[in-house]
């Protein structure tokens, strides 16, 4: 993902990551920062919080957000 995905493709992952935990398999969101968007990394901790919120039903968050190099990485395994 990117921190200004647009909601459609935002949705598209959304359907995968509700697909794929269903099954019982822990999803691994990773948010990808380019250039100067790495100086507004609190873009993307909105939009992990908004996966945490949506996903929150069926998942719960097993790794908090965390930067590692140019990306910020979440863990969601199933409830």
């Amino acid at each position: 993902m990117r921190p200004n995905i647009d909601d459609h493709d935002y949705d598209t992952k959304m359907k995968a990551m509700n697909r794929f935990i269903g099954e019982g398999d822990k999803v691994k969101v990773t948010l990808r920062f380019r250039g100067r968007e790495l100086s507004h990394q609190q873009l993307g901790m909105n939009l992990l919080k908004r996966v945490q919120e949506d996903i929150a039903e069926v998942g719960k968050v097993e790794a908090y957000p965390r930067m590692e190099g140019r990306q910020m990485l979440m863990v969601i395994a199933p409830k």
